[in-house]
């Protein structure tokens, strides 16, 4: 069975209307074509290709904005006074000489459209609706295709989506989709291919496979980002710097500090690939770093994991008699001071099973490790990150902006970070040669940001 050749759609409108935007949204692709508040910015006619599973079905052609359509209306008028097939008149003027070469870029607009299956109109719903709108209708109308209105710029506060609508129902036009190509919302792309295979409804296969590719496509693109994510937190939470207590611990702090930022950036150097962002379109704020020693909290049951201890032991029964190690680290305290007590008179010999090298390795040497409110501020902003990118237009000029927040999203994600604090050996920031973290540390922190998500 011989595959069918892509649906043609062109892309039309006025000057500065969004086309090129709308195209570099709907393909995913910031580096299409220029955007510019300047007119006329597109000359020519260029093309994009729309994937469905590797295959191309709907092709997209940018076209130069419509700036005289009353002035081409004229000179059809006057070159075919009579005529009862607009169709004839609007090929014979793109056959002819476009008004003395004066309406060139109106002449390949129409010619564009003629070849193509149907027409996108792209609309400003921020302006009024003008004269010069209805004239513009009229000369594409003229051309014989289906034509869908796409209204662009929807989120701002100074759309009048609903004067729009009314306006394009007076002259026949129902079917319309509201996109906005700098705020991005999957289900209004759906709507613009729901919309087109109602207008052509002998491709409809074709918008279907392309809707059911994409919806498989945005799932895999935030699975692949929330892992990212969650290794970074991970990581992070599992760094470590070792030094003497003759060691300056703020330059240990530097150096940590150092290790997260770089960290950091290179999870946000993924996620805008990912998602297919310029790479400078988000740097994150400096990250503050807590001063003081990490400590371990003797009765988290990671921590007491770490140390071979399972909390239904004869060892983690019956509570925890403080055990002082103080004098044993050098004068470091090891979080409450305590490992697990006497109960049922095992603390001792908990400690000599399987504290004592733990111990011995701390022994005179400091560790320096992220604090709580720092994993926080990480974890929360790398959220509002991935959420600000899901709703980032590829039309979209300025940087990424994110909310200065702090506390952690989500209990269970914080959960789900603390718990791996106890297992520097799951964080590959702790020197040459790490290993990647485990999928059973990953795993529950990317469910936890993908559930966040929505």
């Amino acid at each position: 069975m011989s595959r069918m050749t892509p649906v043609d759609i062109a892309v039309v409108g006025h000057t500065n209307t969004g086309k090129t935007s709308l195209l570099r949204t709907l393909s995913h692709d910031s580096h299409f074509g220029e955007v510019s508040d300047r007119p006329a910015t597109t000359r020519d006619v260029q093309g994009v290709m729309l994937l469905a599973d590797g295959e191309a079905v709907v092709a997209l052609y940018d076209t130069p904005g419509l700036e005289d359509a009353m002035g081409v209306a004229a000179v059809l008028a006057r070159a075919h006074a009579g005529a009862t097939d607009p169709v004839a008149a609007i090929d014979a003027f793109i056959a002819g000489d476009h008004g003395d070469g004066r309406y060139e870029q109106e002449a390949k607009v129409l010619r564009q459209v003629r070849r193509s299956d149907a027409a996108l109109y792209v609309i400003d719903a921020r302006e009024p609706v003008l004269a010069k709108h209805r004239e513009e209708l009229r000369l594409l109308a003229a051309c014989g295709k289906p034509l869908m209105p796409v209204l662009n710029f929807v989120a701002s506060d100074e759309a009048d989506a609903e004067t729009w609508r009314e306006q394009l129902a007076r002259v026949g036009l129902h079917v319309l989709a509201q996109f906005d190509t700098v705020v991005y919302d999957a289900q209004a792309e759906q709507r613009v291919f729901e919309r087109l295979a109602t207008l052509l409804e002998h491709r409809r296969r074709d918008f279907e496979r392309l809707r059911h590719s994409r919806v498989r496509e945005r799932e895999a693109l935030i699975e692949s980002a929330c892992r990212a994510v969650a290794e970074l937190l991970v990581n992070a939470a599992g760094a470590r710097r070792h030094g003497t207590l003759d060691d300056d611990a703020e330059q240990l702090h530097e150096r940590l500090r150092d290790t997260i930022r770089e960290a950091e950036q290179r999870c946000v150097d993924t996620l805008l690939g990912l998602f297919r962002f310029e790479l400078d379109a988000y740097r994150p704020p400096e990250l503050p770093l807590q001063q003081g020693r990490w400590q371990l909290d003797a009765f988290d049951p990671e921590t007491l994991r770490s140390f071979g201890i399972r909390t239904g032991s004869a060892a983690a029964a019956g509570g925890a008699a403080g055990l002082a190690v103080d004098a044993a680290v050098g004068g470091m305290s090891l979080g409450a001071a305590a490992l697990l007590g006497a109960g049922l008179g095992a603390g001792w010999s908990a400690l000599r099973s399987f504290g004592q090298p733990w111990v011995d390795r701390l022994r005179g040497h400091q560790d320096i490790a992220l604090e709580e409110p720092t994993l926080a501020l990480l974890a929360a902003r790398q959220h509002l990150l991935l959420a600000a990118l899901l709703r980032r237009g590829h039309a979209s000029q300025a940087g990424v902006r994110t909310d200065p927040a702090q506390a952690w999203p989500d209990a269970g994600l914080r959960q789900a970070v603390l718990r791996c604090r106890a297992h520097p050996e799951w964080s590959r920031l702790n020197g040459p040669g790490g290993k990647a973290a485990p999928d059973h540390a990953v795993r529950p922190v990317a469910d936890h940001l993908r559930a966040l998500l929505g």
